[in-house]
């Protein structure tokens, strides 16, 4: 594990991985998934309890995440209309967003947790949508427990092989992202198809 980190472990501690995953919630590109698995490494040698790692990462998910929703929902819209064109978001390729995310919103939610780029910005992309506030709070909840978990765990098994533990996550990463993307091009091939007809 890079010296660092283990100091940033060894003066913060839970609030490191509280910090780490809120902020990456809420929209700034911050290595909050880093800080769980380096969390789930140092609970393996004792040094943190992997049951408060996990209680952490989950509540810093479903603040961090609700933040960047309600930041969504109040500005998210207004900002894409006006400025989405500089980013190649036109308004045919926004009503394109509105239509996937009500049709996909839900399961968009639960499974961006896992892909790191969309984690990121996820949250605020819902907020700016039509996908209500209650299943919104469902989705990312149930996505956030499990991926807590999950990356807890992994740094748990997997504390002496922090080099491999990297390539893991990335490998894993890349395959959802990938999976992500043939998604969203199906969904605008379909809607583009009801346009035309």
């Amino acid at each position: 594990m890079p010296a660092w980190l283990l100091n940033l472990f060894a003066h913060y501690g839970y609030a490191a991985v509280f910090l780490g995953v809120f902020l990456e919630n809420t929209g700034l590109p911050v290595p909050g998934e880093t800080m769980v698995l380096a969390g789930g490494a140092l609970a393996h040698i004792g040094s943190l309890s992997i049951g408060w790692v996990i209680g952490t990462a989950i509540v810093a998910a479903i603040c961090g995440d609700n933040l960047g929703f309600f930041i969504g929902r109040r500005g998210g819209r207004a900002l894409a209309e006006q400025h989405g064109w500089r980013v190649g978001l036109t308004p045919s390729r926004l009503l394109l967003f509105d239509q996937f995310f009500l049709r996909y919103g839900p399961a968009t939610v639960f499974i961006a947790r896992f892909v790191t780029g969309l984690r990121v910005f996820c949250a605020v992309l819902a907020g700016a949508s039509e996908l209500s506030w209650p299943t919104f709070l469902f989705y990312n909840a149930t996505g956030a427990i499990v991926w807590s978990a999950t990356i807890a765990a992994a740094g748990y098994a997997l504390a002496h092989s922090w080099e491999r533990l990297e390539r893991w996550i990335g490998r894993t990463g890349l395959a959802a992202l990938i999976a992500v993307g043939v998604l969203v091009a199906i969904g605008a091939l379909r809607a583009r198809r009801q346009q035309t007809s």
